[in-house]
């Protein structure tokens, strides 16, 4: 498969969108990012259409088309007929005159080359014997059943393609022609790729708007309403069978679109359900007018492009030289996948990892992006997936984590709603509030444990409380109290943290210290008694010291 569906690294924000809408799973993702699976992928283009940061591009050859105009040999359009559809009220004229002021040689419709497919088919049905035939138009289908469905593989019509046939008619009547197909698809880049000599160049039409728009060119509006046009149905459901007779004998003609639809079928005739039908089957919902280019810019619906499209067609065949039989074949061959079906122990070990040990854990969601929990076991050993893509998983494991926090801290956690009433509480405000069993408080009001005043006040100012102090007077308990209110959540989380050891130990410190005090006071009055009462007695025998001194002076003056 060529490279033509590529990835912008930058962009991929591993959102795991490409891989549930990838209808073959061909998406894998290593270092959270996204790859895609070369010989898996059926270059549907889902991916590229549901991507929310446009990380998938299809690679652009409007430099090499402008290289082969440059070459100086005739380079003629071969132009998908949903161009209707895509360049609203503009016919197969006004494109022709824009694409020539680009310097092409001419524009054609490929509805030329789905004239002549058309006629392969009918004759294949009537001359031939054969039981189910599939339709070979769109590349999609080809490669799916290539890649995915190699069984049918003797069921696809040998045929070449519109856009095939319609170049090598070109190529007939204009010698040294280059042929150029504009349309909707992302896989006609891989069968021109592929099929090397046929079409030498493959642009869709947002590259050739890209290129009008550059060049200053609007293509007119002046649709056409020519009969021998029946093959503009091609791009629509349905729209082959519409131009065919459907008159060969015992056939049963289907149409049928979207790859989900065709796969069913395809198992179908692969258990051997199906027989003697002619089965049309279109990759994208919608046939063509479905592509993913036109899905990702054009802002129409497909009914509307349907009418458009119909209304652009006439009731008769486009007249062509048929070329022989043996000129239209086409040959398709198995083309392997790399991926190796693991052992059931391998899937089993890694439905364990998952979190899946029995099947009634296997949830089935599809959140990961494939249909079953098996698939994606399978994709990890296959390296396409990571266990961690499980959304029930991580989930998981994120309560598991946050439940053992909430388990192991020693702090008590209690979570209100808005009603104030108890949604959660762990095992550390049980032992706090003296509370036997979760389920006594669970949904119930917290007035029934904790005065709400605190809680209403938070919950209606929005103003968290952080480490109050309080007294739960009823389980004798100190706790500071942090009390916050989550807007996303719309809830009350109250941490409360047991401090009653500590204020017991500031109580006894107190209480020594008060003690203490009492007890110098006392010391320091009684030695101030004794201080008084020594005091008192010095000043008493120094009363009768000096009257007993002057007594002696007085007596010694007299002598």
């Amino acid at each position: 498969m060529s490279n033509c569906l590529t990835l912008k690294k930058s962009n991929c924000k591993n959102c795991y969108k490409c891989i549930r809408n990838c209808p073959v799973k061909a998406i894998r993702f290593s270092g959270n990012q996204a790859h895609i699976i070369g010989n898996e992928c059926i270059l549907c283009g889902q991916c590229f259409v549901v991507c929310p940061q446009n990380a998938k591009e299809i690679v652009d050859e409007t430099e090499k088309a402008k290289v082969l105009l440059q070459t100086g040999d005739p380079v003629v359009v071969s132009l998908a007929p949903s161009f209707v559809a895509n360049y609203e009220g503009v016919g197969i004229e006004g494109m022709r005159d824009a694409l020539k002021k680009l310097g092409f040689y001419d524009a054609e419709e490929t509805a030329l080359g789905a004239t002549i497919v058309k006629n392969e088919y009918e004759r294949m049905l009537g001359e031939e014997v054969r039981d189910v035939v599939i339709s070979s138009c769109c590349h999609s289908i080809n490669l799916l059943i290539q890649k995915h469905f190699p069984n049918c593989i003797e069921y696809l019509a040998d045929v070449v393609s519109p856009m095939q046939a319609h170049a090598n008619d070109i190529k007939k009547r204009i010698p040294g022609a280059k042929v150029i197909f504009v349309g909707p698809c992302v896989a006609k880049k891989d069968e021109v790729s592929y099929y090397d000599g046929i079409v030498d160049a493959c642009l869709t039409f947002e590259e050739l708007t890209n290129w009008f728009n550059a060049e200053g060119i609007a293509p007119k509006k002046n649709m056409d309403s020519y009969e021998k046009t029946r093959a503009r149905f091609f791009p629509t459901t349905g729209g082959v069978l519409k131009t065919m007779e459907q008159d060969a004998p015992g056939y049963t003609y289907i149409a049928i679109d979207g790859v989900e639809n065709c796969m069913a079928a395809l198992r179908d005739i692969e258990i051997g359900k199906l027989h003697k039908c002619f089965i049309e089957m279109s990759a994208c919902v919608g046939s063509c007018i479905g592509g993913p280019v036109m899905e990702k810019y054009h802002n129409t619906s497909n009914i509307r492009d349907y009418i458009t499209v119909s209304s652009s067609a006439g009731n008769e065949d486009f007249e062509v030289v048929q070329p022989k039989a043996i000129d239209l074949k086409k040959s398709f061959g198995r083309i392997e996948k790399t991926a190796i079906m693991p052992s059931e122990i391998e899937i089993s070990q890694v439905l364990r990892q998952m979190g899946k040990f029995k099947p009634a854990h296997e949830l089935n969601c599809g959140s990961c992006g494939y249909n079953t929990c098996r698939e994606k076991a399978i994709a990890v050993i296959q390296g396409k997936a990571e266990i961690s893509m499980c959304l029930p998983y991580l989930k998981d494991k994120a309560e598991s984590f946050s439940d053992t926090i909430v388990k192991i801290t020693p702090n008590g956690l209690l979570v209100l709603n808005e009603q104030l009433e108890v949604q959660q509480i762990n095992d550390a405000a049980r032992i706090i509030m003296n509370i036997r069993a979760a389920s006594d408080v669970m949904g119930e009001p917290v007035v029934r444990i904790l005065d709400p005043t605190p809680f209403l006040k938070v919950r209606d100012t929005g103003n968290d409380i952080c480490n109050m102090k309080v007294y739960l007077a009823e389980y004798k308990r100190y706790v500071e109290q942090t009390i916050v209110y989550d807007n996303e959540s719309h809830v009350l989380i109250c941490i409360m943290r047991d401090i009653t050891a500590e204020e017991s130990q500031k109580e006894k410190r107190e209480n020594l210290t008060r003690n203490t005090i009492e007890v110098a006071d006392n010391v320091v009055e009684k030695q101030m008694r004794i201080v008084q009462e020594i005091a008192s007695l010095l000043g008493e025998t120094a009363a009768e010291t000096k009257i007993a001194l002057t007594k002696l002076k007085e007596s010694i003056k007299d002598e």
